[in-house]
């Protein structure tokens, strides 16, 4: 356990921060739930409109450093694969 005022306030903060960064990779995780959804329901304009938004969180979600960039190229990457290859 903390023991000078420095390291609680310390501790406090990285609660915050971690909680914060976990609902941010919640956000991530559902987006990309929501196209493979789509995806699954053969719904392709649907799909491509999950996709679009999800970008942008992903693309948000790296900015912030939550996940890496290469992370989240791979995401969009295999993302985008899945759609077009929908007939």
């Amino acid at each position: 356990m903390a023991n000078s005022p420095q390291a609680l306030k310390r501790a406090r903060q990285a609660a915050t921060a971690r909680a914060h960064n976990a609902s941010l990779r919640s956000r991530l995780r559902t987006a990309i739930k929501a196209v493979r959804k789509a995806v699954a329901k053969g719904d392709k304009t649907a799909a491509q409109a999950a996709y679009v938004s999800s970008t942008s969180i992903i693309d948000n979600i790296a900015d912030k450093k939550i996940i890496h960039k290469n992370k989240a190229a791979r995401h969009k990457s295999r993302l985008s694969a899945v759609v077009k290859a929908m007939a």
